[in-house]
């Protein structure tokens, strides 16, 4: 019979230390190919649903059902694409338009700059000029490093689709070889932990696309009602890149201010534009977060937006959108072992209500 050692409090925290060290280190370095593996693992889960009706309701073989859900998911892709590329293609045409009421909405900034701070014009002018040389000089830097951007994502991309196909293929092959890691006494354990995982993740995913649908929509309306031109894809493309924790927001606002410079270079159409954004953003953290992702995933704020800064880190945007899910799926873990229950706890939304620490006296003999 085997005895189980129990090692000092100090030496399983240093180890727990080590460990985490090792894993971002890891993660930092190999983040170009982790990365895609990632994401291709949690679309898999999100596809699984599609791959079973293939597969099982129509007896599909495995890999014509692997082969038919991923074009599925990649048409569903380009159809987003091509119609922001459509719509895109439209304020393109109008950039006469929207250069010459940038000049006239930059002229009357300017001017309200100083009337209100007194910085005179000649100040201002100076000042920008300085900043462009500065930008004119890493130009040439910039154009490279943005070029290079975009092979790296087209290159991911079709990392990813390669990556989900092959993950729906050899699902079973993964689940034989887990159980083959560890005891059958354990099974049911891994069995539990892989569909907890499994529901997590698609719940998540599936409120993300929702939330993102309900933003657009908001977004869309509001710009319709204060005028502003190509609402519908301003709409989309705000509520697409709401997905991208905390910076994707601001983005989008910046695009749709330079977009409703094609109707008028108004500042009260910038402030209402702002106010838009304000609102739906309100509406957003205030009612669907709590409602639909955090319903969805058991993760307290704390952890989460370091989650989040340690992710953008790592592996820039992608590690922002990786953190939520990964977080879930280690909560999941920590919850269904022993020794890392305290772990799942202090990650969890729970709020007790009070603590008293509870000391045993112990007796002294003289």
């Amino acid at each position: 019979m085997t005895e189980t050692i129990k090692l000092p409090f100090y030496v399983k925290f240093t180890c727990i230390l080590l460990i985490l060290i090792c894993i971002g280190g890891l993660s930092y370095i190999g983040s170009d190919v982790i990365t895609p593996v990632l994401l291709a693992f949690l679309f898999t889960v999100l596809l699984l649903p599609l791959h079973s009706f293939f597969s099982v309701k129509l007896h599909f073989p495995t890999y014509l059902a692997s082969f038919i859900t991923v074009i599925i998911f990649v048409l569903c892709i380009a159809a987003i694409l091509v119609f922001i590329s459509y719509q895109v293609t439209d304020i393109a045409n109008d950039f006469d338009i929207i250069k010459k009421n940038a000049i006239s909405f930059f002229n009357n900034t300017q001017s309200f700059i100083n009337e209100k701070f007194q910085i005179s014009i000649w100040e201002q002018k100076k000042y920008i000029q300085k900043v462009t040389s500065d930008t004119v000089q890493n130009g040439s830097e910039t154009i490279g490093t943005a070029i290079g951007s975009v092979s790296d994502v087209l290159l991911n991309s079709m990392l990813v689709v390669v990556f989900t196909f092959l993950f729906l293929l050899y699902k079973t092959h993964f689940i034989l070889f887990l159980a083959k890691l560890f005891d059958k006494d354990d099974h049911a354990k891994l069995k539990d932990i892989i569909t907890q995982i499994k529901i997590s993740i698609n719940n998540y995913i599936l409120g993300l696309i929702f939330e993102m649908f309900v933003v657009s929509i908001l977004t869309g309306l509001g710009l319709w009602i204060i005028g502003a031109k190509y609402f519908i894809l301003l709409g989309l493309v705000t509520g697409i890149l709401n997905m991208i924790p905390y910076i994707g927001i601001m983005i989008a606002g910046i695009l749709t201010i330079l977009s409703s410079l094609t109707g008028t270079p108004e500042v009260s159409m910038v402030v209402s534009i702002l106010v838009v954004n304000i609102i739906v953003q309100l509406i957003d953290n205030n009612v669907l977060v709590p409602l639909i992702i955090n319903s969805k995933v058991e993760i307290n704020a704390l952890v989460s937006i370091i989650g989040i800064i340690i992710g953008g880190a790592i592996a820039g945007i992608s590690g922002m959108f990786l953190a939520i899910p990964l977080l879930a799926m280690l909560k999941i873990i920590f919850d269904r072992i022993e020794s890392l229950e305290p772990w799942g706890y202090v990650m969890g939304n729970h709020m007790p209500k009070k603590f008293t620490w509870r000391i045993r006296k112990v007796k002294t003999e003289n």
